[in-house]
């Protein structure tokens, strides 16, 4: 559960550490900490949680962005901002990862919307681990990657090891994990951990760009996607037939599903409304 350097709790109201608006049906989330390359506290990460699950179940959000500001994306969590805790019992650590880390990088593989990452910098640790969550991933050219947990004689947490494997396979992996090294945007491009790599004054429009197309799009089939694609790994083929059929049917009652058929019929555009 790595910090970053030296990082200071603030005093700044929490709506301030983490800026949110929602711009034509997308919910942006900016980690606004840079002072401490953005690493999270306990508040600020309560508050990421809290957004992603309202815009799961907001109609009028149809796709999520999760940025910052500053040079660095996340460098880990700050547990400064924690609630004191007395003295340490069996148990706490692990109950404290669960409620902590684990819960956020679920709170973003749960969201039944899409979450891009725009990385503009130095993402380390569970920073990392919040970036290879999210469905998609857009990274500036000076951004890195650090699985930082080795450097502190500490286990992945925040399910980097769950995570890492499924994007890039168990011996790359491993090799990031053991040695933490920091992975270059391109090098994480071409490993598979991010989909495309943009010069820095360019992220902002490319994750604008994105969401906004997915924003248009069919919300619930979307969603739908999603969920299949994140439990493939986990099913066997007849199971993931079957929540494959099962989504499909779910699908097909949605009113863009059957805009989507009658535009192909009618040889036109199709127009979603998310519903």
């Amino acid at each position: 559960m790595p910090s970053s350097p030296d990082p200071t709790t603030s005093s700044e109201p929490l709506d301030s550490l983490i800026l949110h608006t929602t711009d034509n049906a997308v919910s942006w989330i900016t980690l606004n900490r840079p002072e401490a390359m953005n690493a999270v506290t306990w508040d600020q990460r309560e508050r990421i949680i809290a957004l992603l699950d309202e815009a799961s179940g907001d109609p009028d959000v149809r796709a999520v962005v999760i940025t910052a500001t500053g040079k660095g994306f996340c460098a880990g969590a700050d547990l400064r901002g924690a609630p004191a805790a007395g003295e340490r019992v069996p148990g706490d650590v692990a109950r404290t990862v669960r409620q902590g880390a684990q819960r956020l990088i679920s709170a973003v593989l749960d969201c039944e919307k899409p979450v891009i990452a725009a990385v503009n910098g130095t993402a380390a640790g569970i920073g990392a681990h919040l970036a290879f969550a999210c469905d998609l991933a857009i990274a500036a050219e000076p951004a890195t990657f650090i699985e930082v947990f080795v450097r502190r004689g500490l286990v992945p947490d925040g399910g980097g090891a769950y995570l890492l494997p499924r994007l890039i396979g168990p011996r790359r992996a491993k090799e990031l994990m053991f040695f933490g090294d920091a992975v270059s945007a391109a090098d994480a491009e071409r490993l598979g951990l991010v989909n495309r790599v943009v010069p820095a004054d360019d992220l902002e429009r490319t994750a604008r760009e994105w969401a906004q197309r997915l924003a248009a799009g069919p919300t619930r089939a979307l969603a739908l996607t999603k969920q299949l694609v994140n439990a493939s790994l986990e099913a066997d083929r007849a199971t993931a037939f079957a929540a494959e059929a099962a989504a499909q049917e779910i699908n097909m009652t949605t009113t863009d599903a059957n805009e989507g058929v009658a535009a192909f019929v009618e040889r036109r555009a199709p127009s979603y409304r998310g519903r």
